[in-house]
């Protein structure tokens, strides 16, 4: 596998976003697959929680779309708020692995620190950017970490994306 991206860590991206100079909290927790579960199994976390859709045009243009985790997203329409060429399916776990470093069931806006090539285009619901506070997977579903909208945004800038916020919920 030359040329194979190493994944950073979830260790790996704390020190960099403490070298970003953002300050996170991160709650460990049994491992999250679900809405359901992380809502039963996460406690009180307070600020919006992330669901996140890796998605795929039929030109292999890659979004990942985070809306909050009681949003409903209408996928046979997203094609047309996202800027996809074509009605959009889920990404492949290969493409998912290959591209943000993650596996299904901790897909998470963190992932775009292994993105070096900026294929992925970020999506942001404006319905979630309400909250002060976003709160998504570490690179892990058996964590969740706590981080300010605002350095949320430095961090997604400092890897190189444009956060585009849109309504993209129902």
């Amino acid at each position: 596998m030359s040329g194979a991206m190493i994944p950073k860590t979830p260790a790996e991206l704390m020190a960099y976003l403490d070298e970003l100079g953002i300050s996170v909290a991160t709650r460990e927790h049994p491992p999250l697959y679900t809405v359901a579960d992380s809502q039963a199994l996460r406690g009180e976390i307070p600020g919006g929680h992330t669901k996140n859709l890796f998605l795929k045009d039929k030109k292999d243009n890659f979004f990942l779309v985070t809306v909050d985790e009681q949003a409903n997203v209408d996928l046979k329409q997203i094609h047309h708020l996202i800027g996809a060429a074509s009605r959009v399916s889920f990404g492949k776990p290969e493409a998912l692995m290959e591209l943000l470093g993650i596996v299904p069931g901790a897909v998470t806006v963190f992932g775009l620190v292994n993105d070096r090539t900026g294929k992925v285009k970020l999506v942001l619901d404006s319905v979630l950017m309400e909250n002060a506070t976003i709160n998504a997977h570490p690179l892990t579903n058996e964590a969740t970490t706590s981080i300010r909208r605002d350095d949320l945004l430095r961090f997604v800038k400092a890897t190189g994306h444009d956060a585009v916020i849109l309504k993209v919920s129902g």
